[in-house]
């Protein structure tokens, strides 16, 4: 700001006083400015912070764009990577979208990790629909994995090979590749994602190990089995698609359970969902964001206490509030993430950052 005045003699003492008066002298700013810190979570958490991203907004949002630009050094494709989205057709692939996210991000140094190369529940119609022998099936699955691989190659830093793959009661859940190919479908994902990209990183990722002891024990067995038989696997995700009323205790003890493997651990999708009892139209109190934000401080503390060499990072699912699954078109209403449906840091941000300090 620019100040004019009308006599040319004046005092050092009155131009501070003056400066003093107004809340936008560019000189009282300049000041003020020497020596902050930078407070974002990238800057304050001794890991990655990630967060999943829509391809639209990305695209569209500003707002959106520029606040994973300050507060992100990672990010996950929310759907833009996913077997239906890239390969829609038997003899064709999509890339415009995936593209766009991965040059955002190598654009502004934020590191990309791919979902999903295989999540069995969703496929694009053609394969729900392929008829062949188990070596046809194999040949497919194959195909399908190095083509993707190969194109991100350098690009991506790593992948969540297979997603989901266990039931709540820690079978597998039936899909195509289970009844086509067998449970051994899931190992040669692994295998292929290797042979297409030796430097790549190779999780397996999936939801409940704080709720289904069955099913966190099926993940321990998977990664017990596979390096006994060296398979190649580099990461556990941890989705944490969880709610205020699950105890700290349970996040802590799954946390702790998947550690004790010696690999890599990503909460890859965290959430803290608050309308658990489903109304309709829901708006929280205090209270409720106060419960919030102590379970992300929680969550934070236990994934700090494993040791720093697996601790890949802490993922959200999506950035804001209305950008979350959870808020899809005949879904109710929630508000589990970090920012609100402005954009605007909640508690539940604060509490993150302290924790990540270990201020809390």
């Amino acid at each position: 700001m620019m100040i004019f005045f009308k006599y040319k003699t004046f005092s050092i003492i009155s131009v501070s006083f003056f400066c003093l008066a107004i809340s936008n002298c560019s000189f009282v700013s300049n000041a003020n400015s020497i020596g902050q810190v930078d407070t974002t979570l990238k800057a304050i958490a001794p890991f990655p912070v990630g967060g999943a991203v829509k391809i639209n907004l990305l695209r569209n949002d500003r707002l959106y764009r520029n606040l994973l630009i300050k507060e992100y050094n990672s990010l996950t494709a929310e759907n833009a990577m996913k077997f239906v989205a890239l390969h829609p057709g038997k003899d064709s692939y999509r890339w415009e979208d995936a593209d766009y996210i991965v040059n955002f991000a190598l654009d502004n140094n934020i590191r990309v990790h791919g979902h999903t190369l295989i999540w069995p529940r969703v496929n694009p119609p053609w394969v729900t629909t392929f008829k062949g022998s188990r070596n046809d099936w194999k040949r497919m699955l194959k195909t399908h994995i190095q083509t993707v691989v190969k194109h991100f190659k350098g690009k991506v830093k790593s992948w969540d090979v297979v997603n989901e793959a266990f039931e709540d009661n820690g079978t597998y859940k039936d899909n195509v590749w289970l009844r086509n190919i067998g449970k051994d479908y899931i190992e040669l994902c692994f295998k292929y994602a290797r042979e297409a990209d030796p430097n790549v990183l190779l999780f397996y990722n999936d939801y409940g190990h704080e709720y289904s002891t069955k099913k966190l024990q099926a993940v321990l067995n998977l990664v017990k089995d596979f390096k006994s038989r060296n398979i190649p696997i580099d990461g556990l995700g941890l989705q944490m698609h969880t709610v205020v009323r699950v105890t700290d205790l349970k996040i802590k003890n799954a946390i702790n359970a998947v550690a004790s493997t010696g690999l890599l651990i990503h909460l890859s999708e965290l959430e803290v969902a608050i309308n658990y009892q489903q109304p309709k139209s829901f708006i929280p109190d205090k209270t409720l964001l106060d419960r919030q934000a102590s379970k992300y401080a929680s969550i934070v503390k236990a994934y700090l206490s494993i040791p720093k060499k697996q601790q890949y990072g802490i993922t959200t699912w999506n950035v804001g509030d209305k950008d979350s699954w959870k808020n899809s078109k005949g879904r109710n209403h929630d508000h589990p993430l970090l920012f609100d449906y402005q954009y605007q840091p909640k508690p539940a941000y604060k509490a993150f950052k302290l924790a990540a300090e270990g201020k809390q």
